[in-house]
């Protein structure tokens, strides 16, 4: 938001390992060193601050204990000036307690601590459960979330809200039989009296504004009442950003009034399918791709190639150069410059893994798709899945890799079964990258995708997912790399930062969509 012309009033992150990357880069603060520290308070932590186990803490832990075993960053008869333009780290719950129990911290959030009134609350609530890639729970916990950040919502009584959420928040639970739909009760909750926001729904695609990526996403934008009525009054809207408005007014007045909207599914826009509402300003900014002149999405290979062997000099692409422009970080901590960036660690592996990502590679270029699909069953059952009698004879000029590292070219019927047995494998979403296309939507853990180049049987780094993404190499992940076991509950390393993240490029998009609206407003 900052890149398009928002200032910051406050931030809010739970975990310390994600609010460590945004301390550093866009507050200026290294979180390691505590003395420092200005802009950066935690609501509630078993360690003082000067304690570097704060930092890899589990908040979950934090609730089941009582407040005199509790440390807190804020003291707030000290001046909650301080508080302006810093990160709280600790759960929305807690903070939406203190707001409800403070009300001169809220009135001055509210003011922007005496700014004026807050333009835009922006936020994505942790969203696993909805996740199509992860279980899908209606009772689970993170799925109050979405309404505490509604909560909050009210507590500030901003212009506009925006909430990202993944595209899985628009598939139905199951509940006792019947069909239930997270974002149609999302938009409902910021529709009802104790929130007040008129919601228009979209869902949209990063790789529609430049990501090297296909990301969708849910996006729900909210406005005040009297907000709605003059963007709708003023004209300024095509013909579809009218009907646009006037239905979600519509829809805001019915559950004002006690209503309960039956569900419809055509109340959310959507790019993919073509909604003429996307190419009329403002929302046509969210379909504009500035690389390559607009004539095609950047690529795995833009993205990636120039550093895909650091030993090696090679280009950079468009999609570099202009992701690196971007002012999506402010950080003046890193050394970063030139040469190798940030993050870039390679990560090793063993030959059997690697034969493992020669076969991925090979099978990702394959034009028979059915052969394709044949050859990865196989390597998860080779039981219930055996190869066509005639699947070497397809792959004659491929060079595949034996257990010892060695080239297996050409490979007989029975050398490729008994290679596909022994790599055999119960992982169900890893595959190797396509160069010639955007990178696949769900890449969060190291393993989720291996490189395209035959010479690089690798894992992706920390860097080469944060590419994809459109974040800048001046942008430095933090915190530990990776996790595993039970940690993985808590524990947001830099490959789920990356993962978790709204690609920057998507968010200058929505912030240049939220500005252009109120611009209307204001004129």
């Amino acid at each position: 938001m900052k890149a398009t012309g928002f200032n910051l009033v406050l931030a809010n992150e739970i975990s310390p390992m994600a609010a460590e990357t945004y301390a550093f880069n866009l507050l200026g603060e290294d979180l390691t060193k505590s003395e420092k520290l200005l802009k950066t308070f935690w609501l509630r932590s078993a360690f003082n601050r000067s304690d570097a186990l704060r930092l890899r803490e589990d908040y979950r832990a934090v609730a089941d204990k009582c407040s005199d075993e509790l440390f807190t960053d804020l003291n707030l008869s000290e001046g909650i000036e301080s508080l302006q333009e810093s990160l709280i780290v600790g759960s929305i719950l807690d903070l939406n307690e203190l707001l409800s129990n403070e009300p001169a911290l809220k009135r001055a959030i509210a003011t922007s601590f005496g700014s004026g009134k807050v333009d835009i609350v922006s936020g994505g609530p942790p969203c696993q459960s909805f996740s199509l890639a992860g279980l899908r729970d209606h009772a689970s916990d993170k799925n109050k979330l979405p309404w505490a950040f509604a909560e909050f919502v009210s507590h500030v009584k901003p212009k506009m809200v925006l909430l990202e959420n993944v595209s899985g928040i628009l598939r139905a639970f199951k509940v006792n039989g019947q069909s239930h739909y997270a974002w149609f009760e999302v938009a409902k909750a910021f529709a009802s009296k104790e929130c007040g926001y008129v919601p228009v729904c979209l869902h949209i695609n990063a790789k529609n504004v430049g990501a090297a990526q296909n990301r969708p996403r849910f996006i729900m934008l909210g406005f005040e009442k009297t907000f709605a009525d003059q963007v709708l009054i003023s004209g300024a809207l095509g013909l579809s950003g009218q009907e646009v408005f006037t239905r979600s007014l519509e829809f805001f007045e019915e559950v004002q009034k006690g209503g309960e909207p039956g569900y419809d599914k055509s109340f959310y826009y959507d790019l993919g399918k073509g909604h003429p509402v996307f190419n009329e300003w403002p929302f046509d900014l969210l379909n504009q791709n500035p690389i390559n002149k607009g004539l095609s999405s950047p690529t795995v290979s833009d993205a990636i190639n120039d550093i895909k062997d650091v030993a090696r000099k090679t280009q950079s692409s468009e999609y570099v150069d202009v992701i690196n422009k971007m002012s999506s970080s402010l950080n003046t901590l890193s050394d970063f410059e030139s040469g190798t960036p940030p993050n870039h660690e390679l990560r090793s592996n063993n030959k059997k893994v690697k034969a493992r990502f020669r076969v991925y590679q090979i099978i990702s270029k394959l034009s028979n798709k059915l052969l394709a699909k044949q050859i990865s069953l196989n390597m998860k059952n080779p039981e219930l899945n055996p190869l066509p009698m005639d699947s070497a004879m397809h792959l004659k000029k491929e060079r595949f890799i034996s257990l010892d590292g060695e080239s297996l070219k050409p490979i007989t019927q029975h050398e490729l079964e008994e290679l596909l047995r022994a790599l055999r494998t119960k992982k169900q979403t890893q595959r190797a990258l396509i160069p010639s296309a955007p990178a696949p939507a769900a890449l969060s853990i190291p393993d989720d995708a291996c490189h395209y180049d035959k010479e690089q049987l690798r894992t992706l780094t920390v860097r080469e997912m944060a590419r994809f993404q459109s974040f800048p190499d001046s942008f430095e992940f933090r915190s530990k790399v990776t996790t595993g076991g039970k940690m993985r509950a808590f524990e947001v390393p830099q490959y789920t930062q990356v993962g978790n993240a709204v690609p920057p490029i998507l968010g200058m998009a929505l912030g240049n969509v939220c500005k252009a609206l109120l611009g209307i407003v204001k004129k």
